[in-house]
């Protein structure tokens, strides 16, 4: 079988940001354990770690990968045949190659563990069913089962970035790229819907930061872990691979943020764009890049703000304008109107009954569905 795997193709990743600045931003003696779904079979995994926003050289002082069933076997993962990985500031790097027999749907976990004292800086928060990590205090990268009294549950996804398998060559990844909306659930419902479906050659990788905006970021401690700026971070999300299609959901935070210097300094009404600056931006950072590395480029409308507390008809107008442009705009390979998916039928510029997390601006789980199934129709039309 193992003749048959000749291709690198990322099975889970997320993007890199900088992570929220609280009263602590250092961990030590600390074990780091996220468990991946795997979506294809193959014979080897390559690990990508990421300082990208750090400031300061991280160590991980082991890190291992281990069948979350059966007799529990932590493999080693090495860079350039060291077990102690360090990661410069603003660094990426990827691992030798593992050889593992990995069926589809098998779950590994992936254990970190930093020994002395380091710099959480560089990270995403994700959430979703298939997004879960757990963090302990001590060393424990050995054990099968992290101590109930030392462990939590976290979202925060610290120095893991992507994975890769060597794999089948029919193999190809989707890539989600976006903000909090596709940071959330519904790449993690499209996966889910994608193996129901009985579609088993395409992975999604999620590349998302909640707040980030195409044309703007924040250079302040308070907003930082809004991420950065479109034409920062596309490049660098990009280098996915195995990658056939990127999907692009974004656009709402430049929309949404600015209120003016004199009710947050860092949020003036110079920021506002335009609906055409919107297009530019999306044309010049997103799609010439994305068509120098030869992939399909579908859009994806954005969501209802009604309610939200920033909404205004003006803000919505440009919402409306942009999403027009996005569905009908030749540049595209294809669209999925997300926005058709969760408004309401009878007053579109809210949410469907039951599609409001509560804040008029994210979606709830069932509308992530709604999203997720959207996305799977387009993706069957396209196969």
């Amino acid at each position: 079988m193992d003749d048959q795997y000749t291709k690198w193709v990322a099975c889970w990743g997320n993007a890199t940001s900088i992570t929220d600045r609280k009263e602590s931003v250092y961990a030590k003696d600390i074990t780091l354990r996220y468990p991946i779904t795997m979506c294809f079979a193959g014979s080897q995994l390559r690990l990508r770690f990421s300082n990208l926003t750090g400031t300061e050289n991280v160590c991980l002082s082991e890190v291992c990968i281990a069948k979350a069933t059966g007799t529990y076997t932590p493999i080693p993962v090495t860079y350039h045949g060291r077990t102690l990985i360090t990661l410069h500031p603003g660094e990426e790097i990827d691992s030798d190659p593992v050889s593992i027999s990995i069926q589809a749907g098998d779950i590994i976990e992936v254990s970190i563990y930093l020994a002395d004292y380091t710099q959480m800086n560089a990270g995403t928060l994700i959430t979703g069913p298939l997004s879960k990590g757990r963090y302990s205090y001590g060393h424990h990268t050995a054990n099968p089962v992290l101590p109930l009294d030392l462990t939590r549950n976290t979202n925060w996804f610290y120095f893991l970035n992507t994975i890769d398998i060597l794999t089948h060559p029919d193999n190809h990844a989707i890539v989600c790229y976006g903000d909090s909306i596709t940071a959330q659930s519904w790449p993690d419902y499209l996966t889910l819907q994608l193996r129901e479906a009985g579609i088993d050659n395409i992975s999604i990788i999620r590349r998302a930061v909640s707040g980030t905006r195409i044309l703007r970021q924040y250079d302040c401690i308070t907003y930082q872990a809004y991420g950065l700026k479109g034409s920062t971070r596309f490049p660098i999300e990009m280098r996915t691979s195995g990658a056939s299609t990127v999907i692009l959901q974004h656009g709402i935070n430049d929309i949404i943020h600015p209120v003016g210097a004199d009710v947050n300094p860092f949020r003036p009404w110079s920021d506002m764009p335009t609906c055409e600056d919107l297009q530019q931006g999306v044309i010049e950072f997103y799609i010439k890049h994305a068509r120098q590395l030869g992939l399909r480029v579908w859009s994806g409308t954005l969501l209802p703000i009604y309610g939200w507390r920033t909404y205004n008809e003006d803000r919505d107008r440009i919402r409306q304008a942009f999403n027009h442009w996005l569905l009908t705009s030749p540049l595209f390979d294809a669209s999925i109107d997300f926005d058709l998916a969760v408004r309401h039928p009878d007053h579109p510029l809210m949410f469907a009954k039951g599609f409001d997390s509560g804040d008029h601006l994210h979606p709830s789980e069932k509308a992530y569905e709604a999203m997720a199934r959207a996305a799977l129709e387009l993706i069957k039309q396209n196969m």
